[in-house]
């Protein structure tokens, strides 16, 4: 019998792979709701379609640069320039991908070696531990508490800094709390990350729903000698089965990530890259008009925690709801029991670490008539 590698012994399916599954084969009278995933339900900008429309016609099918257009990669400087007021290189410190979660699997595999340490959050994104395993690599999990406003304890840092990690990573607007980084928490971890010789990552897809102030790491002075980021136009621009993400960073950062890149892909779209092009330089309306959307369903929401009786905090950003159950409930329970009973899905929060247990987890993506029918159903 052939066996499967050592490696994913400790490496699960991903959890909505599995809970997508359950779902699509379970047999019901009512459609069930879907709460759980942040895909964007909206359309991309008008522009963006024609221009994908336009240069799929064109017959350009073949292979193209694994850096990716030198038009897509200077509206990404673009981008960043005047969004974040972060200047790069677009020839030598930004990386087009597909998708900023690949970029997770190639940021590790350039500079992890089998033991080496991964400061990964709890809670966090499950795919910084799954990828981190693959590569045999230890992650070693740093607390985010809600009594700390899901921000790193750098005493606990300090602690955990004497195993010497190699990588740290991080995700502010975090994902899936919602809480923003304050701009001396950056500045910390910057320093933290100098002293103790870490490449730190920042993962940043979420900086365009509903937060006022986009922040990028590659802000902070000092901050491209130690530091990566990671970025995606799927949530911000309504196209996340495009596959569009970034990596930026130091130019010989951005070489090492290549050499692995390189040997994954054979180039993005040409359509897709001259859309995602176009996406980047939409008007500050389509930015606001985002944010009205969200708002409007952000609301609705509130309404569905009340009747939960479930608690959240108003001040978080994001495409999600992050809410807290009574003490003694579990997460899991809770949501299966609102699956089956109500057909509604929502995510439990013990799926992003053990921090992230008792509470749920709602998104944002699902239409205005979707969410009031949650509620009726409720």
């Amino acid at each position: 019998m052939i066996t499967e590698a050592k490696r994913l012994q400790s490496v699960q399916e991903y959890y909505f792979s599995k809970k997508l599954q359950e779902i699509a084969n379970m047999q019901t009278e009512i459609p069930i709701i879907s709460l759980g995933i942040g895909s964007p339900d909206l359309q991309p900008a008008q522009e963006v379609i024609e221009t994908l429309i336009k240069e799929s016609q064109a017959g350009v099918n073949g292979y193209q640069s694994y850096r990716g257009l030198p038009e897509m990669r200077n509206a990404m400087a673009q981008f960043y320039q005047n969004q974040f007021g972060v200047k790069l290189n677009p020839s030598t410190e930004i990386l087009p991908l597909m998708g900023s979660k690949e970029g997770i699997m190639h940021i590790s595999m350039a500079f992890l070696n089998e033991g080496d340490k991964v400061l990964i959050p709890n809670p966090g994104y499950p795919t910084y531990t799954s990828v981190t395993e693959l590569v045999q690599a230890e992650p070693l999990f740093y607390d985010l508490k809600s009594e700390n406003d899901w921000l790193p304890d750098f005493e606990q840092l300090e602690k955990l800094a004497e195993q010497k990690p190699k990588i740290m990573w991080i995700n502010y607007p975090h994902m899936p709390t919602g809480a923003k980084a304050p701009r001396e928490v950056l500045e910390q971890l910057v320093d933290f990350a100098k002293r103790h010789n870490i490449l730190i990552v920042n993962d940043n897809p979420y900086s365009f729903i509903l937060n006022e102030n986009p922040t990028s790491i590659l802000s902070i002075d000092g901050a491209k000698d130690i530091a990566i980021e990671l970025n995606s136009l799927s949530k911000t621009f309504n196209i996340a089965g495009w596959r569009i993400g970034m990596v930026l960073a130091d130019e010989s950062l951005i070489n090492s990530i290549l050499k692995v890149k390189s040997n994954m892909d054979s180039g993005m779209n040409f359509a897709i890259q001259k859309a995602a092009t176009k996406a980047l330089e939409v008007s500050e309306d389509w930015y606001n008009n985002l944010t009205k959307v969200y708002s409007e369903r952000r609301e609705i929401i509130y309404q569905i925690c009340e009747k939960l009786n479930v608690t959240y905090d108003p001040k978080a950003v994001g495409m999600f709801i992050w809410a807290k159950l009574p003490e003694g409930i579990d997460d899991k329970t809770f949501i299966d029991e609102i699956l089956y009973e109500k057909k509604v899905f929502i995510t439990p929060g013990s799926i992003f670490g053990s921090n992230g247990k008792g509470y749920i987890r709602f998104s944002l993506c699902a239409p205005i008539e979707k969410l009031n029918e949650v509620l009726e159903r409720l």
